[in-house]
C-alpha cells in the first residue's frame, strides 16, 4: 500500500463516519421522534449508497454539459431523494417493528444463553398447558368458559395439576390465587387450596456450605450442634434445629441453593405470559393479569430475601409488645447470624396447630375460646392499630405450646396498612356491628379503587342483604362472607387494592384456624362486637380529651386562616369582585393529550395542503428558467413535494409506534 493510499484511507473513514452521522442526526431530527440508533445509522448508510444512482439517473447523458452550480443542486436533490427513501424504509420498519421490539446486538450476544433457556422454559410450560386442555385459554377465541360447577371443578383440577407439574414458582402462585376468590370461582379456589409445596431436602454438604458462606466462619465455630436432619423442606427453603454456643435453642432457615436464579427465570416467563395474554384474551385483563404478576412477584423476592423475615419479626415483635398480652409471641431473630441466605431466630416451644389436636383436648373448651379470641384480637390489634399484619395464619404457621400460648411463624410476607385503610376497616366492622347497609357501603367505597360510575343505591341493597344473610347474630360463615363480598365487589367493578385483599385474605385463613383452635367460633360475630367495642373504647370519657386534642391539633392551623379568608370573600362580594375561576386542562395529561392531537393535526393540514400546492407547480410547466435545464416551478414543486412527505411521514410514525 502506497503512502497516498494509506492517507487516501485515513482521510475517507472519518469522513465517512462523520458523514453518516450527520445524515442519522438529520433523519431523525426530521421524523421528530427518537428511533433505535442502529436502524437511523442504517437509514443514513442507505442514503450513501443511493445517492450515486439517483445522481446518474438526474445527470444528463453529457455529463460536460452540467456546470459547476448545477452539479451541486443535482447532489442536494439526490441526497434530499435519498434521505426520504431512507425516511419512507424506517417508517415502514417503525410500523412492521417498532422500536425496542427487538433487543439490539450487545442484548443478543449477552443474553443468547438466557435466551435459549427461556424458550426451553416456554415450551415446557406450553407442553404443560396443552397436556392438561388448557391450551384454548392461551387464545382469545378460546370459546365460552365452564358453565356448570362439575365442568368447573374438572377445569380447576387440570389448572391445579398443570401448576403442580410447572414448579416451585408456579406452585407459589397458585397459592396465592387461591386466596383471591374476588377473581375465581369457588371451585377453582377449592382445587389450588389443594397444592402443597412438596420438595425433597438439600443434602447437608450443600446447607453446610451456604452457611459457612453466610457466616463467614465454619458452621461448628457458629453453632453448638445443629442437625443435619432439617426439621421441615420447603421450595424455598429448610429449616434446621440448632443450638448456640451459650446453650439458646434457635432453628436455622437456609435458602436453597440456586433456588433465586430458578425463581427469576419464572418470574420473568410469568410477566412475559401475562403481557401477552393481557394483549391476546379478554379474561386476562379483565382481572389484570400483570397487576397479579407483579404483585406475586414482589411478594415472592421479599420471600426469597431473608433479611426482609428479619425486619419483619423484629417490627411484629414490637407490634405485640405495644398491644396487651394476650398470649401470641413470634420468635426472636439473631441479625448478626442472619444474612440475605440465613435466619436465625429463637425456637419457640409448641406443636404445629394441625397436629395439636390431643394438646387442645386436654386444655378444655373454655381454655380454647379464650384462646381463640385471643388470637382474633391480635389481627384486629394488627389489622386496626398498628397497620401491620400476619397475611397468612394457616395452621402450619402457628405453634401452640402446653400452656396454650400461641406462636407465629413465617413471616417472610406481611401486609402492611395506611392510617385511612385501617380507619375504614374500623368504620366497616362498626357498621357491620350495627347493621347500617350505607355506613358498611360507605366505608367499603373508602376501601376499594371506585370505576367512574357506580349505582350506590344497588350497592347498598346488595351489602343490606349480605349483613342479614352473613352479619346477623349466630351466622358463622366467615369465607362465605368474605366470597360473597368480594362478589359483590366484582360485579359491580370496584377493584380490590393489593392491601386490602391481604387484609381479606388473612381473615378468610384465620377462620380455618379458629376453626381449629375452637370449632363453631363465630369469627362474624366476635369480629363484629370487637369492633362495635373498640369504637366505643375510643369514645369513653376517659379517651375523649386526648382523641379532642389530636382533632383541635389538626384543625388549628385551618381555623386560623378561616377568618381571613371569609373576610377577603366578604370583602369581594361587597365590592362586587366576586368571580370563580375553573381552569381548563390543569391536568398536565391533558394539556399534553390537547397538544399533542393539535400538533398531528396541524402538520397532517400542511402536509396535505404542500403536497396540492407541489402538484399543482409540476404540472404548471418549467416557469421561469434558472438555467438551461432547469425551471423555477419543479424546483419549488419538488421542494414542496419533499416538505409534504417529511410531515406525512412524522405524523405516520407517530401513529404506528406503540408507546
Amino acid at each position: 500500500m502506497t503512502v497516498e493510499t494509506t492517507i487516501s484511507v485515513i482521510v475517507f473513514v472519518p469522513t465517512m463516519a462523520v458523514t453518516v452521522w450527520l445524515l442519522a442526526v438529520v433523519i431523525r431530527r426530521l421524523l421528530g421522534v427518537r428511533l433505535g440508533p442502529v436502524r437511523t445509522i442504517l437509514a443514513a448508510v442507505l442514503v450513501l449508497f443511493l445517492t450515486p444512482p439517483i445522481i446518474q439517473g438526474f445527470a444528463p447523458p453529457d455529463p460536460a454539459t452540467v456546470g459547476g452550480g448545477e452539479a451541486i443542486l443535482l447532489s442536494a436533490v439526490s441526497i434530499v431523494i435519498a434521505a426520504l427513501l431512507a425516511m419512507v424504509a424506517l417508517v415502514i420498519l417503525e410500523v412492521l417493528l417498532p422500536t425496542g421490539s427487538l433487543p439490539g446486538p450487545l442484548e443478543l450476544w449477552r443474553g443468547a444463553g438466557r435466551r435459549v433457556a427461556r424458550v426451553r422454559r416456554y415450551w415446557t410450560i406450553t407442553r404443560i398447558a396443552l397436556r392438561h386442555g388448557l391450551g384454548r385459554f392461551l387464545r382469545e377465541r378460546g370459546g365460552p368458559g365452564p358453565g356448570s360447577a362439575a365442568s368447573r371443578r374438572r377445569l380447576g383440577r387440570s389448572l391445579r395439576m398443570a401448576l403442580d407439574e410447572g414448579g416451585m414458582t408456579f406452585v407459589k402462585l397458585g397459592q396465592q390465587l387461591s386466596t383471591r376468590r374476588d377473581m375465581l370461582p369457588a371451585e377453582f379456589v377449592d382445587e389450588l387450596t389443594t397444592l402443597q409445596d412438596r420438595v425433597a431436602p438439600v443434602p447437608w454438604d450443600e446447607v453446610a456450605g451456604v452457611l459457612a458462606a453466610e457466616l463467614g466462619r465454619p458452621v461448628d465455630e457458629a453453632f453448638a450442634w445443629i442437625d443435619p436432619e432439617p426439621l421441615a423442606a420447603a421450595s424455598v427453603a429448610q429449616v434446621h434445629a440448632a443450638r448456640l454456643p451459650d446453650g439458646t435453642e434457635v432453628v436455622v432457615k437456609v435458602r436453597r441453593p440456586g433456588v433465586a436464579a430458578v425463581v427469576e427465570r419464572d418470574l420473568d416467563i410469568l410477566e412475559r405470559l401475562a403481557r401477552t395474554l393481557e394483549a391476546r384474551t379478554a379474561w386476562s385483563r379483565s382481572f389484570g393479569a400483570r397487576r397479579l404478576v407483579g404483585g406475586f412477584a414482589e411478594a415472592l423476592r421479599e420471600e426469597l430475601d431473608f433479611t426482609v423475615e428479619r425486619d419483619n419479626l423484629q417490627a411484629m415483635a414490637a407490634v405485640l409488645a405495644a398491644s396487651p398480652d394476650r398470649g401470641v409471641g413470634v420468635p426472636v431473630p439473631y441479625p448478626a447470624l442472619s444474612s440475605e441466605r440465613v435466619l436465625v431466630m429463637q425456637r419457640l416451644p409448641g406443636t404445629p396447630l394441625g397436629a395439636a389436636a390431643p394438646l387442645l383436648e386436654r386444655l378444655g373448651d373454655e381454655r380454647r375460646a379464650a384462646i381463640a379470641a385471643g388470637l382474633l384480637d391480635t389481627m384486629l390489634d394488627q389489622v386496626l392499630v398498628h397497620g401491620l399484619f400476619h397475611v397468612d395464619l394457616h395452621p402450619g404457621n402457628l405453634l401452640v405450646a402446653d400452656d396454650g400460648a400461641l406462636g407465629m411463624l413465617d413471616l417472610g410476607s406481611v401486609g402492611r396498612l395506611d392510617t385511612a385503610t385501617r380507619v375504614a376497616i374500623g368504620q366497616l366492622l362498626g357498621a357491620l356491628g350495627r347493621g347500617d347497609s350505607v355506613a358498611v357501603s360507605d366505608a367499603l367505597l373508602q376501601l376499594v379503587d371506585r370505576p367512574d360510575t357506580v349505582d350506590e343505591r344497588e350497592l347498598q341493597r346488595a351489602l343490606g342483604a349480605l349483613i342479614v344473610r352473613y352479619a346477623a347474630p349466630g351466622s358463622t360463615a366467615g369465607a362465605t362472607a368474605v366470597a360473597g363480598l368480594l362478589r359483590t365487589f366484582t360485579s359491580y367493578g370496584l377493584g380490590v387494592p393489593p392491601p386490602v385483599a391481604a387484609v381479606f385474605r388473612a381473615f378468610a385463613t384465620l377462620e380455618g384456624t379458629l376453626g381449629l383452635l375452637m370449632p363453631g367460633f363465630d369469627l362474624v360475630g366476635y369480629a363484629r362486637s370487637a369492633g362495635g367495642r373498640r369504637i366505643a373504647e375510643a369514645l369513653a370519657p376517659d379517651r375523649l380529651p386526648g382523641t379532642l386534642e389530636e382533632e383541635l391539633a389538626a384543625l388549628l392551623p385551618v381555623l386560623r386562616r378561616l377568618p381571613r379568608r371569609v373576610d377577603r370573600i366578604g370583602e369581594a362580594l361587597e365590592q362586587g369582585r366576586l368571580r370563580v375561576n375553573v381552569r381548563l386542562f390543569a391536568d398536565d395529561q391533558d394539556r399534553l393529550l390537547v397538544t399533542g392531537l393539535l400538533h398531528r393535526s396541524l402538520l397532517t393540514v400542511i402536509g396535505a395542503a404542500a403536497g396540492v400546492m407541489a402538484v399543482l407547480l409540476l404540472g404548471m410547466g418549467k416557469g421561469p428558467e434558472l438555467s438551461d435545464s432547469l425551471g423555477l416551478f419543479p424546483l419549488l414543486g419538488y421542494g414542496l413535494l419533499v416538505v409534504a412527505v417529511v410531515l406525512i411521514l412524522r405524523v405516520l410514525v407517530v401513529i404506528f409506534r406503540r408507546d
